[in-house]
């Protein structure tokens, strides 16, 4: 009797000691959009299968949700960042895959929105065993780190800036969007939160200025530049300019006639100047210098040799380092193609100044995006024409290209900028 008594209690207590030594943790679990966690689980049985699951709500309150699973190694362990699923909603090595794969649960989605008035995200993760939840974690997104500071920009100039929270004078980057126009506050207060003071400026659909992308005078970035330079926060000699699709196009055009760009990063880019946009426009041009329209393209004369050429951007003029980040399955145009034109003509220039192109094979228009979130959309309505409009790429090749670019475009940055000092700390959770 005692015996089998012995030997239950013994049982007993083994049972308990496996449970107690199983965790689940993601590590860590408060992040910039930028950073990626690693989800880990430790203490399960050498080749068990478990299942992961992971939920959000986004900023449109709309629920989003993943799952995969997992064979854990000889040690009874499960390292995401290590090991590839088995089966689930992602295929592929990737610590954050998770969260990237997400889908909507409602049909009615096409596409993940961002938190709003940036705040913060929190991702729920799940662990199964044997079917049944055996133990639960989560990941909390901050889109700020520390104490932002924020001046909005009104008058002449239309945007805000984003100064980080440390001393300057900072580093600054003058940052444009693309043909949705408004400005591009969640790009500018990534760059803010990792040492930059960034400046979101508007030019076109935005409060009093002009609603489509059309006769957009080239000084009025000019202003914008010697705002910057003239602000006691921002090292007037260490100014990028960043943008994206159209506001990459217009980024490498104004840093090959305003000598006091530094550098430039052109995400998605055009090499050369193309015509208004989008919908039906009063004229056909997009910019202006000096009262005249910039010679551009259009479909109807991209075959002309002489029209390209005159509205080929003169980038060999440019006197910094540019960064230029393109999808090969890009939609919307090709813009590894012409970012390869871009480097080519700057060799033939023998351009002094170092030239990166970072080009990754499934990605498209949204390619080396700033933010680690859902990577799916459904078909995609241009927001002022109301065209659909094919961005390209997939969902793996556009979380890859986010999860590679986004340190390489950051230190960049810093060398060209001269930022010497440390990375700004992940945001403290007690302050939001």
């Amino acid at each position: 009797m005692r015996s089998h008594l012995a030997t239950a209690i013994c049982l007993c207590l083994t049972a308990v000691g496996i449970a107690a030594a199983q965790t689940f943790e993601v590590s860590p679990n408060h992040v910039m959009p930028d950073d990626p966690a690693v989800i880990r689980v430790k203490g399960l049985e050498p080749k068990e299968k478990i299942t992961i699951e992971a939920d959000l709500v986004d900023g449109a309150g709309e629920a989003w949700s993943s799952s995969a699973d997992f064979v854990a190694d000889d040690d009874g362990a499960v390292d995401a960042s290590k090991q590839a699923p088995v089966s689930g909603s992602y295929k592929v090595i990737s610590s954050m895959g998770l969260l990237w794969s997400m889908m909507p649960k409602e049909k009615r989605v096409i596409s993940y929105r961002l938190p709003k008035e940036l705040g913060a995200q929190s991702i729920q993760f799940r662990l199964l065993r044997n079917g049944r939840q055996a133990a639960s974690a989560h990941l909390e997104q901050i889109s700020v780190a520390g104490n932002i500071k924020r001046v909005n920009v009104q008058g002449t100039l239309h945007g805000v800036l984003y100064e980080p929270a440390s001393r300057g004078p900072h580093p600054g980057v003058l940052v444009l969007g693309g043909s949705n126009g408004g400005y591009p506050g969640h790009q500018a207060v990534w760059l803010a939160s990792r040492g930059f003071a960034a400046f979101a400026l508007a030019y076109f659909h935005y409060e009093d200025l002009p609603q489509k992308l059309e006769a957009i005078p080239l000084e009025y970035f000019g202003s914008a530049l010697a705002w910057m330079a003239k602000r006691p926060e921002i090292s007037a000699d260490h100014i990028a300019v960043m943008g994206t699709s159209r506001g990459a196009e217009l980024a490498l055009q104004l840093g090959s006639m305003y000598p006091q760009i530094k550098a430039v990063v052109a995400y998605v880019p055009s090499n050369t100047v193309n015509g208004a946009c989008c919908g039906d426009t009063s004229v056909p041009y997009a910019w202006t210098w000096n009262g005249s329209p910039l010679a551009y393209l259009t479909f109807r004369n991209r075959g002309n040799q002489d029209a390209v050429r005159n509205a080929t951007i003169r980038v060999e003029s440019i006197r910094g380092p540019i960064l230029l980040i393109s999808g090969q399955d890009d939609g919307v145009w090709e813009s590894s193609r012409m970012a390869d034109e871009i480097v080519a003509r700057l060799k033939d220039a023998h351009s002094q100044f170092k030239v990166e192109h970072l080009k990754y094979h499934h990605a498209g228009h949204l390619a080396g995006q700033p933010e680690i979130a859902p990577a799916w959309r459904g078909h995609f309505e241009h927001p002022i024409s109301g065209r659909e409009v094919n961005l390209g790429g997939t969902e793996e090749g556009n979380a890859q290209s986010t999860l590679d670019a986004i340190p390489k475009v950051l230190d960049f940055l810093r060398e060209s900028l001269n930022l010497t000092a440390p990375k700004q700390p992940a945001a403290n959770p007690s302050q939001h």
